[in-house]
């Protein structure tokens, strides 16, 4: 079978490179296409990147290939859907809000926007956990008369999150979680992104908007698609945290208080963890951890440590430690987990989100 011929708009910036490193050589998707603001169509990839000190500012460690440094840059707006198979998006969501439904008149988009995340008709897809949202793709078509969809990926501090609260649902039910996340720099990309200065020595205690994403997209990834196809029903878990930036350069740190439906033991909770596989489809995809292994849970105090376990299995896993009762909450326990925020929790979440709905033969 030939290679899905992809579009990749917002090429140039951060989470843009982390899709085009993870796009180099994928077995299923080739990228025809790269997209960014008219300052930059025109000129070959590499130097739409140089700075206005000829600095090429390309920040993944993956080396770019020649073939796509060589890429002609087009202008977002003049990209058409009849000329691709499917479409990446990594643009603000200003800019996501109009681009994406003109192209999903065509073709199926994959965004890391947040534009559509709490569109009734709009599933919020991470594979392992809730696969069987996607078939709402289906009502989205009919509603807005697309021939292809709009499927966002969470936010990236709600990924790591939920991937480790489904095994607990499922075994035991939840009903409450308290989260604190420390966040890495680069969740903030690079414009305006966070100012070094104000991030070295420092802890920033609030970061705009991302504690309400959390809370309401936890529930909606958690929640079950209503018999009729027709919309989600949000589980019924209470969620409140508290979301603060440091100076880490990748991967989420969060503190995790949850209250169980039941009652457990810490052993019968690391189980739960350690033994979970996620949806049947979303095991053995390209960009899947091997044999499914969506969580780590260690034994080591002192971990999980970002520098240490972010790449976990290509970055696609989600790390935890410190699993302990917790004596406030009914049914309490509490652990520590890290999670990507530029792979799983981004660039490579949302094409291991094309290659589900492929699996699931929901692209044509």
């Amino acid at each position: 079978m030939s290679k899905l011929r992809a579009v990749l708009i917002g090429a140039t910036g951060l989470a843009g490179q982390q899709f085009i490193a993870a796009l180099q050589n994928h077995p299923l998707i080739e990228l025809t296409g790269l997209a960014a603001s008219p300052r930059s169509a025109g000129k070959p990839y590499a130097e739409a990147l140089r700075t206005a000190n000829g600095m090429t500012a390309w920040f993944v460690p993956e080396p770019l290939s020649p073939e796509l440094a060589r890429m002609t840059v087009l202008s977002g707006d003049e990209v058409k859907g009849k000329d691709f198979d499917i479409a990446f998006s990594a643009v603000e969501a200003d800019v996501a809000r109009e681009l994406e439904p003109r192209l999903a008149k065509d073709i199926p988009v994959f965004s890391a926007a947040s534009a559509f995340r709490y569109e009734a008709d709009v599933p919020l897809l991470i594979p392992p956990v809730n696969a069987a949202h996607a078939p709402l793709v289906r009502e989205q078509q009919r509603r807005r008369g697309f021939k292809g969809f709009i499927v966002p990926i969470p936010n990236c501090t709600t990924t790591g999150l939920a991937v480790t609260l489904a095994p607990l649902a499922e075994r035991f039910g939840i009903k409450a979680v308290l989260m604190t996340s420390l966040q890495a720099m680069s969740g903030a990309g690079r414009s305006p992104g966070v100012i070094g200065l104000d991030i070295l020595d420092n802890v920033i205690p609030f970061i705009p908007k991302e504690e309400g994403k959390v809370e309401v997209e936890t529930k909606k990834i958690l929640g079950a698609l209503q018999p009729d196809g027709a919309a989600i029903a949000g589980h019924d878990v209470k969620v409140s945290c508290t979301c603060t930036r440091v100076a880490v350069l990748e991967g989420h740190t969060e503190s995790v208080f949850v209250s169980l439906g039941k009652k457990a033991s810490v052993e019968e909770v690391v189980a739960a963890m350690r033994e979970w596989k996620g949806a049947e489809l979303s095991r053995g995809l390209p960009s899947a951890p091997p044999q499914a292994r969506w969580i780590e849970v260690l034994d080591d105090p002192f971990r999980p440590q970002p520098r240490v376990d972010r790449d976990t299995h290509g970055g696609m896993a989600t790390t935890v430690g410190r699993v302990r009762e917790d004596g406030v909450l009914e049914n309490g326990f509490k652990y520590v987990l890290v999670s990507h925020n530029t792979k799983m929790g981004a660039a490579k979440g949302a094409i291991l989100v094309a290659e589900l709905m492929r699996a699931q033969g929901l692209l044509g």
